[in-house]
């Protein structure tokens, strides 16, 4: 009863103090107090979230390093020599590093503010799908994709501030309705795909699958030296024989799975680990540290355990002459952008109601435009340091299901992503097969989205289904985006054409059964804000007690908040499917 007591007592007089009203902790007077709130509830949230989502500092790291960064290996452009030059892979070695210290550390900063000025449980970080994006399709592996890393920063610069002005004018809501239910569904399934398959190639994961010479992919699952130098295959008798990508399947895929049947928490962190513990003996089959040049050095780098790696190669190196690069430039900018929408504002609001700061009135929730502001400031920061796009992460659930209500759990997660940045070593030193079943699994939480869809109508079906299958199949989210857009645009304007036409008497029979689509935005384009300080309201941005209809953060609508449940990130068990 001693210890009962102390929280007790401990709770209330933080509750009552200038923090517990400033983040409206349960009895501490403000008129907005969150109920159910109290501070070591806050600090237990913020800890569960952390360790849902403190992979993405090693995945992110994995993937973003796979581009070479600033590095250049001689001669410039070929893979081949990247892939065996050691001055090359040494320097790809101190990038790695410094993604570890940069999405720890842009984390924390995001997080923090996140709980601080906007008060919401929600954790920010470098997105997954866009860092796959950014990696294997806007710059490629070893810098061979679109456009150079360092105009790939630049496109993720702008897009940081150009959200954040078409959050200020409202651009946003319409942006984030503009896509149909279908095609929004289907591009969390594809991203899921399009992870899963990272996860089973060589480049960020186990190692199962690679590009074959007699078809687009083939089996493989065999040890670097059993790859055939000419063809790229594994030697037909080593298949399925690489010690690694066992480990990975048994320790990384099957015990996280496991862990999750049964609802453990931090479930995706334990699998990674034990998959990395296991690898780190020298002496192994298995080891990530062979006695090599390389492996030496990443093993003398692993034996510092603490310290900070400070960012030296990905540190502000954005390049801003993007002449020659325009096009590319272009549709990297847009699909960042677009992307980014969707997954921030759709994330944002399903874990705001799922924490009850929905205002069932205006349906928006508290400190939303400062949320989305805090997101798009984050963007362009992350970028200086060398990381992809910032976003909201799907794994606030976890917090927000431990009780998180306030930016009192996204202060205490920022707090623990700030010390991870001390660990670097550790986190520099995850092998890739410890991650790529954990990429596989996401993608299977993404692939539920899929049964939402609406299959019965064609006009919907086909482009969601080609926006699923050009996604992996292409390697791009992009393309897959185009694909699902531009069919269903030549679809549905053919069929409406031939409606109108024939004065009504050519219509696909199952029509009714459509989705229905509209560019107009409930309560009008512009947000209540700029409507206030229109009418000459001097305090414009404080909402009317009045005021009706839709606030700055409209309702997505059950579909679009499924895609943010479903998504990239994953999501944590206990959220409701439909959390609406």
């Amino acid at each position: 009863m001693g210890l009962n007591n102390w929280i007790h007592d401990t709770n209330l007089r933080v509750a009552r103090s200038p923090v517990g009203r400033w983040f409206r902790l349960e009895n501490s007077g403000h008129a907005k107090e969150r109920k159910g709130s109290f501070f070591f509830t806050e600090l237990r949230g913020g800890l569960a979230t952390f360790f849902a989502m403190a992979y993405i500092i090693s995945v992110n790291s994995n993937i973003t390093s796979e581009t070479g960064g600033t590095c250049v290996c001689p001669p410039e452009g070929l893979a081949d020599n990247c892939a065996t030059n050691s001055e090359y892979l040494l320097c790809v070695q101190e990038v790695k590093r410094d993604i570890v210290t940069a999405t720890a550390a842009i984390a924390a900063l995001s997080t923090f503010c996140m709980g601080l000025f906007a008060n919401l449980p929600i954790a920010l970080a470098p997105g997954m799908g866009l860092n796959a994006y950014f990696a294997y399709t806007v710059v490629g592996v070893h810098g061979n994709g679109m456009i150079p890393y360092r105009v790939a920063l630049t496109a993720v610069f702008v897009e940081g501030w150009v959200f954040l002005g078409l959050t200020l004018i409202g651009m946003r809501q319409w942006l984030a309705r503009a896509l149909p239910a279908s095609i929004k569904l289907a591009t969390g399934v594809g991203i899921g795909l399009y992870l899963a398959l990272i996860g089973l190639t060589y480049s960020a994961g186990i190692g199962l699958v690679q590009g074959g010479s007699d078809s687009p992919i083939e089996l493989a699952g065999c040890a670097s030296q059993y790859i055939d130098s000419d063809t790229g295959s594994c030697l037909s008798s080593q298949k399925m024989r690489s010690a690694t990508m066992w480990v990975g399947i048994f320790c990384g895929g099957i015990m996280t799975a496991l862990l999750m049947m049964y609802r453990i928490k931090g479930a995706v962190i334990f699998g990674i680990l034990l998959v990395s513990i296991i690898s780190w003996p020298r002496t192994t089959p298995v080891t990530y540290f062979p006695y090599t040049e390389l492996g030496t050095s990443m093993f003398d780098f692993f034996k510092k355990v603490v310290t900070f790696h400070p960012i030296t190669h990905t540190l502000n190196v954005q390049q801003w002459d993007i002449s020659g690069h325009g096009g590319q430039f272009g549709l990297a900018f847009i699909t960042f952008l677009y992307v980014d929408i969707l997954d921030t504002t759709g994330t944002m609001y399903s874990m705001a109601r799922f924490a009850g700061a929905i205002d069932e009135k205006t349906q928006d929730f508290e400190g939303s435009a400062i949320a989305y502001m805090v997101d798009a400031i984050s963007i362009s920061i992350g970028s200086l340091m060398g990381t992809p796009p910032v976003t909201a992460f799907v794994e606030s659930g976890a917090g927000i299901s431990e009780g998180g209500k306030t930016g009192l759990t996204s202060c205490t997660t920022g707090i623990a992503f700030f010390i991870a940045v001390f660990f670097a070593p550790i986190f520099a030193s995850i092998p890739p097969w410890a991650t790529g079943c954990t990429l596989v699994i996401v993608g299977a939480l993404m692939a539920k989205a899929a049964t939402d869809i609406n299959w019965r109508y064609y006009g919907d079906a086909i482009p969601a289904f080609l926006t699923i299958a050009i996604m992996p199949f292409t390697y791009s989210i992009a393309y897959g985006l185009i694909a699902g857009i531009l069919s269903y645009i030549t679809l549905n304007t053919i069929a409406w054409g031939l409606e109108k036409l024939s004065g009504g008497r050519i219509v696909p029979p199952n029509k009714d059964e459509s989705d229905p689509w509209s560019w107009k935005v409930p309560g009008g384009f512009l947000p209540p804000w700029v409507k206030r300080a229109a009418h000459g309201k001097k305090d414009f941005w404080r909402a009317d007690e009045e005021s009706h209809g839709v606030a700055e953060s409209e309702s997505f609508g059950s579909s679009q908040e499924r895609v943010a449940l479903e998504k990239g990130q994953g999501r944590d068990e206990s959220v409701p499917p439909k959390a609406v």
